[in-house]
């Protein structure tokens, strides 16, 4: 009788056990490498690789069983049955098969156990019906406990290599599932032959179809190595192709996160990959997408409706955050090839930006840019709006149009910056004192409007007081310029009927409320259209007159009180109106002052003075008035540097006349400018002395040369004592500052005589002459007479 120790130490070759043993390891390292891939791949390919692994792995386990016994040599004959050995082998693929099949299509640690339990039982039914086809020369009887000892260990070990094997990537780590199906196979093995007791009988024969153990060993063992070698060689070139596909996979996916866009691979509501814009536009960490679902991250089943029924289209939708926030984006599907299955990838741009934009874009379109107030456009559409609520109330409605004094002065002194930050404390100052109801709006420049439904004039009349104050009290940012401004108020339906007179009404207003004195308000009266018209036309042709050669210029000349000889010409401006014929510089002057136009004329006459003064055989010095918008232009000592230096005037004989009135605004710059007009060698005169303020001040602060009495002081000087004593004065602080002092209005022979017996210098009026062309005064400018001017020049 032979037991399973006795055939273990002493009927066993362990050449043919080592060869089982290589068999068995090579077997399960194989079967367990072809589970990990087949886990991996998809539809067809899995169905084909579980079917290599059931195969490589059944005909192990079957080739370990059969080479073990043919290792066992009992020393009495024995033999194998051919169909049992046949389907020995059947049942080994079958069984494997089927356990690999549900742990690898069910997935998960319980389809692993039950599937290895299927692999382990399959072991058994296997080892059980190979020895049911070994055919001996003796009896064989069964031990039912290690038999059920056999089976457990089956199941169990083969339970536990699956489960090893899940989530195995790599041959290190795919070892133990290995080692464990080894075990699996090998202690079922022995434990089943330790279950059997083999009683020889000679009276028994071994069938003489049954198949001899040397010839049975080589065949399974060329069988075996065959097929595990082809599993093998199966295995190596998927490996090779997987790996050519994971770098074109890699080399898609640094595509992929190079893109700005979001991009998303899914198979149907399943991610399958997203690149690392989409990753950062959602929040989470790029692996975590894998798996899951799209609909998780997009919500809401109109953009996935729309994607559906209008591929290759762009649709708005919400993208979910990880914080569960809402942004808007635009998603675009596209059928793609992914893996050898189709898929569809889905972009995702992110339209924050886009939105803010179209919203900054929206808002620049009804509001300025500089202030954030209501542009024209839309003041224009809430006037229309106010006009119909104010028929519907009986209310009335104002228009107040705001303009900012001498705002010009401001961006040529301090630069635009100061002009846009005062232009920004307005606005903010000015809705300061708005309600709900009300509305400030930038109409253009420094023009502002203000809307505001009331009961009456006096409601508009506080809310202009209030403005005004507000604007007297506040500055600009950074302690600028003081603002200042002027307002014109007109009502609905007291003073027009519709939106366009409304404001022209209100703007008519506003100039009458510049015309006297400023930093004030005015309402509109009917009288005042006309006047506004009347000087808008002449504006007009005024910033023309120079063009067309309208302007021309007369002189009138300075004498000597004592000798009674020329010594200069002051240039007046005339303007001829083809139509109106002459108008008064009394008139055209402060027009083209407030309007601007003076800088452009102002140089035309010192250009034209300056040019004719060239021309004169006599040294005879020329006089031109510079206006107070001249004065404080930074480019007024250029322009007189450079006028010098074309016409080739000597700098001695020009003489620059300036008001009083021109050195309030701003004394600093005035001051500055004075004094590189000076440092050019220019005379400097002060105008029309005793009309302004501080005057003995300003004598004092300023380069002057000359004082010119305003003519009228002058006029009646011979019979009124309060005048004569004023001149006097004047006289006498010529003569302290040694600053030479000319009588302006000189008419009679008796003022003439008043100022040659006070020591007056010079003199000039219509009893020397009046302004005429200059070609009426030949005898002096091309003459031959010796002038003072050539002895003041020695001087």
């Amino acid at each position: 009788m032979l037991t399973v120790v006795g055939c273990l130490v002493e009927a066993h070759d362990f050449r043919l056990v080592a060869l089982a043993a290589a068999i068995c390891a090579l077997s399960a390292l194989t079967t367990v490498c072809l589970i990990s891939h087949a886990s991996r791949a998809r539809a067809w390919a899995q169905a084909g690789w579980l079917a290599v692994a059931a195969t490589a792995g059944g005909s192990g386990i079957w080739a370990t069983h059969f080479i073990a016994m043919l290792a066992f040599a009992p020393g009495v004959p024995s033999g194998y049955d051919v169909a049992l050995t046949g389907i020995s082998l059947v049942i080994a693929v079958a069984l494997a098969g089927s356990g690999l099949s549900l742990a690898v299509l069910v997935g998960g640690r319980t389809a692993a156990w039950a599937g290895g339990a299927i692999l382990g039982f399959g072991i058994a039914a296997m080892h059980y019906t190979g020895m049911a086809a070994y055919d001996v020369a003796g009896h064989k009887t069964w031990d039912p406990a290690t038999v059920a000892v056999s089976l457990a260990l089956g199941g169990i070990l083969g339970g536990a290599a699956l489960v090893a094997q899940v989530g195995a990537r790599g041959l290190v780590r795919q070892l133990p599932a290995a080692l464990l199906l080894l075990l699996a196979i090998c202690s079922h093995h022995f434990t089943a032959m330790g279950a059997v007791t083999i009683t020889p009988d000679p009276t028994l024969a071994v069938s003489e179809a049954a198949v001899p153990n040397a010839w049975l060993a080589v065949a399974v063992a060329l069988a075996s190595f065959a097929i595990l070698l082809l599993a093998a060689a199966a295995l190596t070139l998927d490996v090779r192709d997987r790996g050519h596909a994971q770098v074109e996979a890699d080399r898609l996916r640094s595509l992929a996160n190079a893109a700005v866009e979001g991009l998303v691979v899914c198979t149907g509501d399943t991610i399958v990959s997203a690149n690392r814009a989409f990753a950062k536009l959602v929040g989470l960490p790029q692996a975590a997408l894998a798996g899951t679902a799209l609909s998780a991250h997009l919500p809401g089943d109109t953009a996935r409706l729309a994607l559906a029924s209008h591929p290759e289209r762009p649709v708005e939708a919400e993208l979910r955050l990880a914080d569960g926030a809402l942004v808007p984006v635009e998603i675009i599907m596209q059928s793609v090839e992914y893996g050898g299955r189709p898929h569809f990838a889905v972009a995702v741009r992110d339209l924050r930006a886009r939105r803010q934009a179209e919203s900054q874009i929206q808002f620049l379109a009804h509001h300025d840019a500089l202030t954030g107030l209501a542009n024209r456009a839309s003041f224009a559409k809430r006037i229309d709006q106010e006009l119909r609520a104010a028929d519907a109330s009986g209310r009335k409605l104002a228009v107040l149009c705001l303009d900012l004094d001498r705002f010009k002065e401001v961006n040529d002194l301090f630069g635009h910056a100061a002009g846009d930050a005062m232009l920004e404390s307005v606005a903010r100052i000015v809705s300061a004192e708005l309600d709900d109801t009300q509305m400030m709006a930038r109409l253009g420049g420094d023009e502002f409007a203000v809307l505001m439904p009331c009961a009456g004039p006096s409601e508009a009349g506080r809310l202009a007081e209030r403005i005004l104050e507000a604007l007297r009290a506040g500055r600009t940012d950074g302690g600028g310029p003081q603002i200042a401004t002027s307002i014109g108020i007109a009502l609905y339906p007291d003073d027009a009927q519709e939106r366009a007179a409304l404001l022209s009404y209100a703007d008519t207003a506003l100039y009458r409320a510049k015309s006297e004195g400023r930093g004030t308000y005015r309402f509109f009266e009917a009288k005042m259209g006309v006047e506004v018209r009347e000087r808008r036309l002449l504006e007009h042709d005024l910033r023309h007159a120079v063009a067309r050669g309208e302007m021309q210029l007369v002189y009138q000349p300075q004498t000597d009180v004592g000798t009674g000889e020329v010594i200069g010409f002051e240039a007046l401006l005339r303007w001829k109106h083809p139509e109106r014929g002459y108008v008064s510089p009394a008139v055209f002057i402060p027009i083209a002052e407030e309007s601007d136009a003076i800088l452009q004329i102002g140089e035309w006459v010192l250009r034209e003075a300056c040019r004719e003064a060239a021309t004169w055989p006599q040294p005879l010095a020329v006089a031109v008035n510079v206006s107070a918008v001249q004065i404080h232009s930074p480019h007024l000592v250029g322009l007189v540097h450079e006028v010098l230096l074309k016409t080739g005037l000597a700098p001695y004989r020009l003489e620059v006349e300036v008001t009083e009135t021109a050195l309030i605004s701003d004394p600093n710059r005035a001051l500055l400018t004075l004094r590189q007009l000076k440092a050019l060698g220019l005379r400097i005169a002060m105008d029309d002395f005793g009309t302004g303020y501080s005057s003995l001040s300003n004598l004092r602060s300023f380069p002057f040369d000359k004082i010119k009495i305003d003519g009228s002081f002058v006029r009646s000087v011979d019979s009124n004592e309060q005048t004569a004593a004023i001149v006097r004065s004047v006289l006498g602080l010529g003569r302290g500052l040694g600053l030479p002092v000319l009588a302006e209005g000189v008419e009679t022979e008796a003022e003439l005589g008043f100022l040659v017996a006070e020591r007056c210098h010079e003199a000039q009026g219509y009893l020397m002459g009046r302004p005429s062309p200059i070609g009426e005064f030949a005898q002096y400018t091309h003459g031959t007479i010796p002038l003072i001017a050539d002895a003041r020049k020695r001087a």
